[in-house]
């Protein structure tokens, strides 16, 4: 495994690796996900980024995403990153996450998700929009 990450970070120079999900199962389902085309987007709070203005998605960078036991998986490029108020969240948006049918779905799936009924209407989020420029299980 060492020689994927090795020859991808020639291919990709300055990629991170991220895994998809908290559980093997959504991981696998989220690849899957982004290999269909109907997820082209994802999204965190920013203070999980504790500050860290290079730990934020840029446009334009390419990153791995691994599948659950850390093997690359997915090879996502980077189309655009907006910080955005939870309760400014379009339905375009949530539905480019491709997780849910609707925004009022959207929104009570990331509650649980992202901090529960706790989750503050102004919670500030980083929304990425990203391409598929690689499958990996295609190597």
């Amino acid at each position: 495994m060492n020689d994927d990450y090795e020859d991808l970070q020639d291919t990709y120079p300055g990629a991170g690796t991220f895994r998809f999900g908290t559980s093997r199962v959504a991981c696998r389902r989220l690849n899957e996900m982004v290999r269909r085309g109907t997820k082209t987007a994802n999204v965190a709070l920013l203070s999980d980024f504790g500050g860290d203005l290079d730990a934020l998605p840029r446009a334009g960078r390419a990153d791995i995403a691994v599948d659950w036991d850390g093997a690359p998986a997915l090879v996502i490029r980077t189309t655009a990153v907006e910080t955005v108020r939870f309760c400014d969240v379009t339905e375009e948006m949530a539905l480019a996450e491709g997780e849910a049918a609707s925004l009022e779905e959207w929104r009570r799936l990331r509650r649980e998700s992202l901090g529960g009924e706790a989750l503050d209407a102004a919670a500030e989020l980083v929304f990425e929009r990203f391409e598929l420029i690689e499958d990996l299980s295609e190597r």
